[in-house]
């Protein structure tokens, strides 16, 4: 279980010891308002990333639907083959 020390973020530098920099760290603000943007740039970075790995993600199924549609029509030639080797063996009997 973890314990934060920080205040509302661009208050100023909190008792954790860390700093997220000097307007940061000044507090008043304009560290409220860099603490914002910084927290803005971070949802819409995350939010492109997302994007991204969706993006990603639907090429891969429209991929593996393919390969199991290719895969469907390999199976279905080799069946239609073995059938017409059964009828040409019956013919040879």
């Amino acid at each position: 279980m973890s314990i934060r020390c920080v205040g509302e973020l661009g208050s100023g530098a909190g008792k954790s010891g860390g700093s997220g920099g000097s307007i940061r760290d000044a507090g008043g603000a304009f560290g409220k308002m860099e603490a914002a943007r910084e927290e803005q740039y971070f949802r819409k970075l995350q939010k492109e990333q997302i994007k991204a790995l969706q993006e990603q993600l639907k090429k891969e199924i429209e991929h593996h639907e393919q390969q199991a549609k290719n895969h469907e029509d390999t199976i279905q030639r080799h069946k239609q083959r073995i059938a017409e080797l059964e009828a040409m063996e019956q013919r040879i009997e």
